[in-house]
Parts: C-alpha cells; sequence; structure tokens
C-alpha cells in the first residue's frame, strides 16, 4: 500500500482549542502505525497554530485509547452512551 492512502482523520480549531475527530483506517491498512502517526501530524498542526488545549474522544480501551495517552492525553471524563434495541417497525416506548 505504500503510497496510498489508507487513513484519514480530521481537526478543528478554535480560540486555541484543537478538537481531534474522524480517525480510520482502511482494514487492510490496521497495525502499521497510520492512526498513531495522523494523531502525531495533527498535534503538531495543532501546536504550529496557536493551540493550548487539545481534545478527542475514544471508546475505553480502543487502541484509540492507548495512543491518545502514549502522547500525552489523560482521561478528563467518562461519558455513558444509552442504546435501545428494538426491530425494525417498533415503536419507540413512550415516556
Amino acid at each position: 500500500m505504500e503510497g496510498s492512502a489508507i487513513a484519514t482523520g480530521a481537526i478543528c480549531i478554535s480560540n486555541g482549542v484543537a478538537l481531534l475527530a474522524g480517525a480510520s483506517t482502511i482494514p487492510e491498512g490496521r497495525r502499521q502505525g497510520a492512526q498513531l502517526a495522523l494523531l502525531e501530524g495533527r498535534l503538531r498542526y495543532a501546536a504550529h497554530n496557536g493551540c493550548d488545549i487539545a481534545m478527542m474522544g475514544a471508546l475505553p480501551g480502543s487502541g484509540s485509547q492507548r495512543n491518545a495517552e502514549r502522547n500525552g492525553f489523560r482521561i478528563a471524563y467518562t461519558r455513558v452512551k444509552w442504546h435501545l434495541p428494538r426491530a425494525r417497525g417498533d415503536e419507540v416506548p413512550k415516556p
């Protein structure tokens, strides 16, 4: 895959704060360091553009969390996501 794009990521900058989001790697490109390279590149870009703070989200225990912690990120808080499984066509329960 030399010379081919295998991963992507986004960065939003506002008032000295960088939000890193949307990182993804194609299945064949995984375990080659692409996500870590994207993370490091976006952090350099943020610093070059005057950011003092960087934020991102990751699933607990994921490779994304490990890469973030390797780059100095620390957990600020955890968030619970709720999911209501239902069959197609079922009505949403009323409160």
